[in-house]
């Protein structure tokens, strides 16, 4: 499983789509849309099926017309939450997943219905296709499915805000691609989280295009259907990176943590390299000889020079580097050191609010 999660982050980058791309827009104008997004779901977006599948879990089945296909959306519901009135609200955290999309891996494997923290939260957990990157897919300038940020930010924000007590206070965590994705839409979205963490996140993929490249083609996927070639559609790319977002990320409180590749204090004895992805190492900047998760390597090298963008531009950021893989246990453990920050931005008050993450 560690090994599969190290790999979904390098090729994650590459699918992250850009179809229905929205460049940077005028702040006024980008307002008025969400504004208009919340209080009207995409059209054709509804609940078709809910499952409980325990006390405080519950399973949607959305129909989306941006992914073109059923998907799932899991909820830890707050105490309370059954007994809601039509105007009851509670704060939102959304956990956004990896590469792989799978929705179920923040209760399966983080076990975040066994914080007592969040029993006064309600926690979003949504799918994503496989490699989807939390975007809109360019598709070569076609655009259509996967439209994974319409389908996120369109379709289940309003669905939940408007039918199940989610409400305007929120935040965003997000482990390997989902670390992109929760940079990714504050930046592109400001005012929509009140804070993000991201745990070994892809968060500058321009910085590494040839490895957007290398996971794809190692795939027998089309990189070019991502945001197309970096160079022609420079500016899609762009549209995406949160590194050249930052200054959209003011009054938005940041954390960013990643490992550096080496085997770390959470990697068991005899930890096995990464499995080799022709093309993922630039020959002039190569990997230092003890490093086993070159993915992990890659996601450092991002999250430190996005920390350093978004510092210069006047970001609430703090970091946190250490040696470590791309593997679950380094997020599990990052979740917990920056759950307190996180449920700190949610509370009523200004959305720069938020304690500082806890030194080592």
């Amino acid at each position: 499983m560690a090994d599969r999660r190290r790999f979904l982050a390098l090729t994650m980058p590459a699918l992250v789509s850009a179809a229905g791309l929205l460049a940077p827009a005028a702040p006024r104008a980008e307002a008025h849309a969400h504004a208009h997004a919340q209080a009207h779901p995409r059209e054709g977006a509804r609940v078709a099926d809910e499952q409980r599948t325990e006390s405080r879990i519950l399973d949607l089945t959305v129909r989306s017309p941006a992914l073109g296909r059923d998907a799932r959306v899991r909820l830890l519901t707050p105490d309370g939450w059954e007994r809601r009135g039509r105007h009851d609200r509670w704060p939102v955290l959304y956990l956004f997943i990896g590469g792989d999309g799978d929705h179920e891996a923040w209760t399966r494997e983080y076990e975040v219905q066994r914080k007592p923290e969040l029993r006064g939260t309600l926690v979003v957990m949504p799918e994503m296709p496989l490699y989807g990157f939390y975007s809109d897919w360019w598709n070569h300038g076609h655009g259509g499915p996967p439209a994974v940020e319409s389908f996120h930010l369109r379709e289940v924000l309003p669905l939940l805000e408007r039918d199940y007590g989610a409400g305007t206070r929120r935040v965003a965590a997000g482990e390997s691609q989902g670390g992109f994705g929760a940079l990714s839409y504050a930046a592109r979205h400001p005012g929509l989280f009140r804070a993000v963490t991201s745990y070994s996140g892809f968060v500058h993929p321009l910085q590494h295009p040839h490895a957007v490249r290398a996971g794809m083609t190692y795939l027998g996927l089309d990189w070019l259907a991502l945001w197309g070639d970096p160079v022609a559609q420079r500016a899609i790319w762009q549209a995406h990176d949160p590194y050249y977002l930052a200054e959209r990320l003011r009054g938005t409180r940041v954390h960013l943590s990643s490992g550096d590749g080496r085997a770390g204090a959470l990697d068991p004895p005899g930890t096995e390299p990464d499995p080799h992805i022709p093309g993922l190492e630039d020959p002039d900047y190569p990997f230092p000889e003890d490093v086993i998760s070159p993915t992990e390597t890659l996601m450092e090298r991002e999250s430190r020079a996005v920390a350093t963008r978004l510092s210069r531009a006047g970001v609430q950021v703090s970091t946190h580097f250490y040696a470590g893989t791309h593997s679950p246990p380094y997020w599990w453990r990052e979740l917990d050191r920056t759950l307190p920050m996180l449920l700190t931005a949610l509370t009523p008050g200004p959305a720069s609010r938020a304690d500082r993450v806890p030194a080592q």
